[in-house]
């Protein structure tokens, strides 16, 4: 499947991106090898940018695969700011913790295994930014936990929200589009969020609490 945004300006884009790490370089090799989804370079800039924006300390991540978006966000991070990751696999865990440490970053995150949805209810909440990228079935299961645990003026981030251009297709179709759609409509349709999709990589949603 290919993602919305042509495959010449997501070309055209990563060639003005000046960020080399190589760490974030080996990240990207073996998503490619594992044919392993992360938001790309493009979209990790953005929530980089997001985070330096907002003076965000606190960010939770929904499902983080092996760090690839924690990368960015911690690189946003101010000194003694966190990233709380979160994801099924333990083995993701330590990959997402040795590439940190290859870069320096590993002191401002921790990594929770098990369900996001799950394992993230007993956490104060507060935080500055929650970015979602559990499984799509779940994804309008993930709008109430986000709030309940943003501040007020915090922002919720949701990748995949036009899921490879198939929420705009018929209202028949599989369940996971199903699921991303009928998250899109409680997202816009929230008394306690504001929010709007960007067609960046897969389609990025960002929402404010109110």
């Amino acid at each position: 499947m290919d993602f919305i945004v042509d495959p010449r300006v997501e070309t055209y884009l990563r060639s003005l991106d000046r960020t080399a790490d190589p760490v974030l370089e080996e990240m990207e090799e073996l998503a490619r090898e594992r044919d392993f989804p992360i938001v790309g370079a493009h979209a990790g800039k953005l929530l980089s940018i997001l985070t330096r924006a907002t003076g965000a300390r606190r960010v939770l991540e929904l499902g983080s695969g092996f760090g690839y978006s924690a990368w960015w966000f911690a690189r946003g991070l101010p000194p003694g700011g966190r990233v709380t990751c979160t994801d099924f696999s333990a083995d993701n865990r330590e990959l997402a913790l040795g590439f940190l440490a290859k870069t320096g970053l590993a002191d401002k995150v921790e990594f929770l295994v098990g369900d996001a949805l799950q394992a993230v209810r007993p956490l104060a909440g507060g935080f500055d930014i929650v970015f979602n990228d559990v499984d799509k079935q779940s994804y309008p299961e993930s709008v109430p936990v986000a709030v309940s645990l943003l501040r007020p003026g915090g922002l919720f981030i949701t990748d995949n929200a036009l899921w490879y251009g198939k929420v705009a297709e018929s209202r028949m179709g599989d369940s996971t589009t199903r699921a991303v759609r009928r998250f899109n409509e409680l997202l816009h349709g929230s008394a306690e969020l504001e929010a709007v999709i960007l067609p960046v990589h897969d389609g990025l949603a960002v929402a404010v609490k109110l």
